[in-house]
């Protein structure tokens, strides 16, 4: 998490394209967790 943590900080990942990270259903093998996302951009992740 804290490569994409530091990634929307320096704005090298909006927080659009970083939803392709977040595991889910349909992206088993994403790199961070929803509430992982939520903590980084401090949007909720539906």
């Amino acid at each position: 998490m804290s490569f994409w943590k530091m990634a929307f900080e320096k704005k090298w990942v909006t927080a659009e394209a970083l939803r392709g990270a977040v595991i889910t259903k349909a992206n088993p093998f994403g790199e961070i967790t929803p509430e992982e996302y939520h903590l980084i951009t401090s949007i909720e992740f539906t």
